[in-house]
């Protein structure tokens, strides 16, 4: 797979970027832990949550409870329920597919950030805000007859650039897995994840879409280390990291019918 290959190969080379501001260690990704070390202990909590949930339901199988408790039920938030659905799995059917598309468009621009070129059109249609389709066109006759005074019943779509919705399904996403509705938002490890790849990119952004270079370092340097962020908040997200290959493809972002991975 191209794109996984890239993000490999991506990261191998590090090195390259310690001369931008900020890098100093021997590594992209101890840099990134000596920045915001929290991120590595909120990687491990995803994990060990996840461990639990398993040994969880393992052990109310053995014990003939199979029928009280689901597998769906377990990953979901405590408290986080309404009726017999439950936050995360509804989460995961409203989010995954805009959350995949945008990584995938996101690893798009790696090639030509390498390179330096800002001006490459992958990086532009990013970050521009009339280039992506968030909510497409819909008929608003009623019965086939238009009620609109206007005659303006076949609508309008709604247009971002992909970044900005990446910002709004990252967020809402990452606010689904939480562990109970008392704690904030900011507090949750998914959203301080996504808070710190927004930060990157949002700087990223201003360098690139009102005077783009050539040969932008700066701008190399927030996308590396974006990059390096996005791995530990996929991974919270219980979604498969960049370098998998799951992202070579492109994704469905109207609302899924499943919130499994296939």
């Amino acid at each position: 797979m191209r794109l996984a290959a890239f993000v490999a190969s991506f990261l191998t080379l590090n090195q390259t970027f310690w001369s931008v501001e900020g890098f100093s260690g021997p590594s992209l990704s101890q840099s990134l832990t000596s920045r915001s070390p929290t991120l590595q202990v909120e990687r491990e909590e995803g994990s060990r949550r996840r461990f639990l949930n398993s040994s969880f339901v393992s052990t109310l199988s053995f014990l003939g409870f199979t029928s009280v408790i689901s597998p769906n039920d377990a990953v979901a938030s405590g408290g986080a329920t309404a009726g017999k659905y439950t936050t995360i799995p509804i989460a995961k059917r409203r989010y995954y597919g805009r959350v995949q598309e945008a990584v995938h468009e996101f690893l798009l621009m790696g090639p030509d950030v390498v390179k330096g070129d800002m001006t490459a059109t992958s990086i532009q249609d990013f970050f521009d805000v009339t280039k992506t389709v968030i909510v497409a066109a819909r008929n608003q006759a009623i019965n086939g007859q238009c009620t609109k005074k206007d005659s303006s019943c076949k609508g309008a779509e709604v247009r971002d650039s992909r970044y900005n919705d990446m910002k709004t399904s990252m967020y809402l996403l990452g606010n689904a897995f939480r562990i109970n509705q008392q704690k904030p938002p900011d507090n949750l490890p998914t959203v301080k994840a996504a808070k710190a790849f927004f930060k990157e990119i949002d700087a990223m952004e201003k360098l690139v879409v009102k005077k783009p270079k050539k040969n932008d370092q700066v701008a190399i340097g927030h996308y590396a280390r974006s990059l390096e962020i996005l791995d530990v908040y996929l991974d919270l997200v219980e979604l498969p990291p960049t370098d998998s290959g799951n992202y070579d493809q492109e994704f469905d972002t109207l609302v899924g019918k499943s919130s499994r991975i296939t």
